[in-house]
């Protein structure tokens, strides 16, 4: 599922300026890290070893917008997140990704006054579950991903059903994310919460699960979870990796429409 004037053929031929430039917005360090490690490792898969489009990254601190985060101030986090965006597109970006789910409550009301394009996490993960032909979803992020308007808007499209942990796990796993997961501090414990919560939502009829923070793949793979996973981090880099190598030609801003094939 990628636009509609997408090739596949990739040709290692091809000169370096021939590829787009792809901005990586990240918002925290560890999944920004974890998506840019990702992409490069995607396009050697497709390149050949030690090659990959262009990156060009932006980190803005992610402790300049938790309080604006707690109290919905949707301006302080646009600015902060149109600051990165910026920086992308001015070292070159010709479209850019933001890794973090939670993020996309705010670029989802900014992106139509960005000057590039960007990839949505939402669609990307979702195009995905349409593959496997997945109906009932669960989802585990922070507690704005999960209750959230970002995935409910493509779900809805879909016709998928979202499947979430009770409040009182909600609130571990958040605790968790910002806690431990965003600061690099692992822990066996943390990691058996989220498995058991795994196990919870497989009971209530989850066919799989998304890992919708840029930070929980760290701990959870489809070695240890009960359910499939979908990792989030990792399909939207591999998609943008894709789209900066193929023949697609960006036509506007706002949203990159991902089409069925």
């Amino acid at each position: 599922m990628l636009p509609s004037n997408f090739s596949s053929s990739f040709s290692m031929e091809k000169n370096l300026a021939d590829y787009k430039t792809i901005g990586i917005v990240a918002h925290s360090y560890e999944g920004g890290t974890l998506s840019l490690i990702t992409a490069c490792r995607e396009g050697g898969k497709l390149l050949g070893p030690h090659m990959h489009p262009n990156l060009v990254l932006s980190a803005i601190p992610m402790g300049l917008s938790m309080e604006a985060w707690e109290t919905d101030d949707y301006h302080t986090l646009g600015t902060h997140h149109a600051k990165g965006i910026d920086q992308v597109f001015k070292s070159g970006a010709d479209f850019f990704y933001c890794p973090d789910n939670t993020s996309h409550i705010v670029l989802e009301k900014i992106i139509g006054d960005q000057s590039i394009p960007g990839l949505h996490i939402a669609d990307v993960v979702c195009a995905e579950i349409k593959k496997k032909g997945w109906k009932k979803i669960g989802l585990l992020g922070t507690k704005w991903t999960m209750t959230g308007p970002v995935y409910p808007r493509v779900f809805e499209k879909h016709g998928f059903k979202k499947i979430i942990p009770s409040q009182d796990i909600r609130q571990k796993i958040n605790a968790a994310i910002f806690d431990e997961l965003c600061q690099g501090i692992i822990k066996e414990e943390t990691t058996n919460v989220f498995i058991e919560c795994i196990k919870d939502l497989k009971t209530e009829g989850a066919e799989c699960v998304i890992l919708g923070c840029t930070e929980i793949p760290l701990i959870i793979n489809e070695q240890n979870s009960p359910l499939p996973v979908l990792d989030s981090t990792r399909l939207q880099a591999k998609y943008a990796v894709e789209l900066a190598i193929s023949d697609w030609q960006i036509t506007s801003r706002g949203w990159i429409q991902l089409d069925n094939h």
